[in-house]
């Protein structure tokens, strides 16, 4: 067990010199949004939690109902401790962290129903950094852009929240705004995430989740570039422009299948 212990110390302070030499050599450093205290929260969260699995089931007989009464006790314990993590440090977390709360089919029930919870609970930017956002994207304040814009937005997601507005021309509109940092903050999140899935798989050899940090490689810059986003809006109005509703909320499988099965996009 000291040998184990030993082992999973040794891989967090791996992690943390290769997230730093990497962050330093390619220029990523920034103590005003990706401080060691950012960094040392997800590293302090793997290792706890791995610590737990590691000393809580090791006295009880494998299979027993005494052991599968525990295990479920030690995935309540580490569901919440991962939860408390995704909330804390935001953005890219909670993204990954609301994606494993609906793997019901492929993890304990604790986690998907403890993680749930970031689907509805995901930070709010303030006014300020909404203003400082527009201003660095588009170069303009809201009041050059907008005849009204909502300060209280219609919701909140990982990623970004979206506000009701009225253009100059009258029109009214819906304007997804990026929460500030969060495009800075995903490279970096990654690559920490990769690390620790990786020192995690050191001690428990069954753990395979290395494809969720390759799905949030490939579809999170994705995610995060609202030109592609606005792009594939247009493409969805054009190809559900032969159906003369805008909202009728039976119908909207119906846009569903469209998409998927007709035009597979």
């Amino acid at each position: 067990m000291a040998r184990k212990a030993l082992k999973l110390a040794s891989w967090t302070s791996m992690a943390l010199a290769a997230s730093g030499i990497y962050f330093y050599s390619n220029k990523y450093l920034d103590p005003n949004d990706f401080g060691a205290v950012r960094v040392g929260r997800a590293v302090a969260t793997t290792a706890v939690i791995s610590y737990d699995y590691l000393t809580s089931l090791k006295s009880v007989p494998y299979g027993s109902e005494e052991y599968l009464q525990l295990r479920s006790k030690v995935h309540l314990r580490s569901a919440r401790r991962l939860c408390e993590l995704c909330c804390a440090n935001r953005g890219t977390f909670i993204k990954v962290g609301q994606h494993l709360g609906a793997l019901d089919y492929l993890l304990p029930e604790e986690y998907t129903s403890t993680l749930k919870v970031l689907h509805s609970q995901a930070p709010q930017s303030s006014m300020q950094e909404i203003r400082q956002v527009i201003r660095e994207d588009l170069g303009k304040e809201i009041h050059d852009l907008f005849q009204s814009f909502d300060d209280t937005p219609l919701g909140t997601a990982s990623l970004a929240q979206v506000h009701k507005a009225v253009l100059h021309d009258g029109r009214t509109v819906a304007v997804k705004v990026q929460h500030p940092k969060v495009r800075a903050q995903s490279s970096k999140d990654i690559l920490l995430m990769e690390v620790l899935v990786l020192a995690v798989k050191q001690l428990f050899p069954e753990f395979e989740f290395m494809w969720l940090v390759d799905e949030a490689k490939k579809n999170l810059p994705l995610e995060l570039d609202f030109l592609n986003e606005g792009r594939n809006a247009e493409k969805v109005s054009q190809m559900l422009r032969h159906f003369d509703f805008l909202k009728i909320s039976r119908h909207l499988g119906k846009m569903y299948s469209e998409m998927i099965f007709v035009n597979g996009f």
